[in-house]
């Protein structure tokens, strides 16, 4: 998120933050997954959030260092049923806007439950690809997601269509599909997935097919970071894929087959791979991911940022882990995290280390990330150090 996408962020914040935050802290308490405030029969109604205020220092090698404070992340809901076996959820986000008083949609779908082991979901929700994209912003263990979790680098964000998920009786294998419209933002020294739910007049259109396997060997193990349990040791292992297709009706940068800008390239096809696996007990919290993510451009030949004679290779590694010591009061973090694509220079790697510090589990915590980028946009000896300071309130 850009410092003019947090400036324009913050003006639509101005009139709507103080009634939000007055909602939140005098009429909910904090709870995990929000409060059921009414409930008779099949119907229900449940509201929640949460908060990421943020502060961010960024100190490249070359040029002035920058501070910021923002709201991260700052996403009310409300879910609810009224029909037997169907649910619904609305999730805005004020804390990321793209344009002047736009807010952004996160989960919004109904949902069928009427299936035993299997769900299926319509509507506007995370695609099922990366372990740590699909691991919740309020339960990681460091401030800000690592190249596999991050949609700005290849991992499909949201998108709007439907989701199967299922597992077996014994919940040791989980499985989901995935089949709808995802858009992609065309900046060449990324491959920018996004819903098209918050689109914008440049963005690619496009079809997209995902789905993934989950194997816990000793039992369902969640990919909530952080072992507060502080049992015996479980373990978790998944594969992935998913496959997007432009569909042709918005390639903005590109006439009859050339491109027209140098630093924006339409995409024609995508596809990646996921295996990751985690490990959770005695305090310990372990993940480790490997993706790779191929993509063609529109205007065959196109070389720019992270493209090479019209196509790229994004090859990802990311290893993040914690101790949790007694009394789940505090945490020590550390990652390290790799990117290497056919258009860069030289491969964009980052070392993370942090603290975190929690109230009551990951519904009120304070974090510290530490982390130092090398050859920043595959820029050989483009160095830079970002610290993190984050305060997390979910109810």
């Amino acid at each position: 998120m850009t410092v003019e996408h947090q400036i324009r962020a913050h003006r639509s914040l101005i009139q709507i933050t103080p009634l939000l935050l007055a909602l939140a802290l005098t009429l909910v308490p904090a709870a995990e997954a929000g409060v059921v405030v009414y409930e008779e029969g099949d119907k229900k109604v449940e509201i929640g959030g949460r908060i990421h205020l943020q502060f961010v220092r960024v100190d490249p090698d070359e040029g002035e260092a920058q501070n910021d404070a923002f709201f991260r992340r700052l996403r009310p809901y409300i879910a609810g049923s009224v029909t037997k076996n169907w649910e619904g959820k609305i999730q805005f986000d004020f804390g990321k806007s793209l344009d002047d008083d736009e807010v952004s949609i996160k989960d919004t779908y109904m949902r069928y439950t009427g299936w035993e082991g299997k769900k299926l979901t319509i509507g506007n929700v995370k695609t099922p690809f990366s372990r740590e994209f699909l691991t919740s912003s309020k339960h990681q263990q460091l401030v800000e997601r690592s190249f596999v979790g991050d949609h700005n680098f290849g991992s499909p964000d949201r998108f709007l269509g439907f989701r199967l998920d299922g597992t077996t009786s014994s919940k040791k294998l989980g499985y989901a599909l995935a089949l709808g419209s995802e858009s992609h933002d065309p900046g060449v020294f990324r491959m920018d997935f996004d819903t098209p739910v918050d689109d914008q007049s440049d963005w690619n259109e496009g079809l997209i097919l995902a789905g993934r396997l989950d194997f816990h060997p000793r039992g369902e193990m969640k990919f909530d970071q952080g072992d507060f349990d502080r049992g015996s040791v479980k373990t978790s292992f998944s594969l992935a894929a998913f496959s997007w297709t432009n569909d042709d009706d918005r390639n903005t940068y590109t006439d009859n087959g050339v491109a027209t800008s140098d630093s924006k390239a339409d995409l024609d096809n995508a596809a990646g791979f996921e295996i990751s696996a985690g490990l959770r007990g005695h305090g310990v919290s372990i993940d480790v991911e490997y993706q790779l993510i191929s993509g063609d451009t529109v205007a065959e030949g196109f070389t720019g940022g992270a493209y090479q004679d019209g196509t790229t290779d994004l090859d990802k590694l990311a290893v993040e882990g914690g101790y949790m010591f007694a009394g789940n009061h505090f945490e020590i973090v550390g990652g390290w995290d790799m990117l290497d694509a056919s258009g860069y220079e030289d491969t964009w790697e980052r070392l993370s280390f942090g603290v975190n510090y929690f109230w009551n589990k990951h519904k009120t915590k304070v974090q510290f990330t530490y982390r130092f980028g090398s050859n920043v946009l595959g820029i050989a000896g483009a160095d830079t150090e970002t610290t993190f300071l984050q305060f997390q309130y979910v109810f």
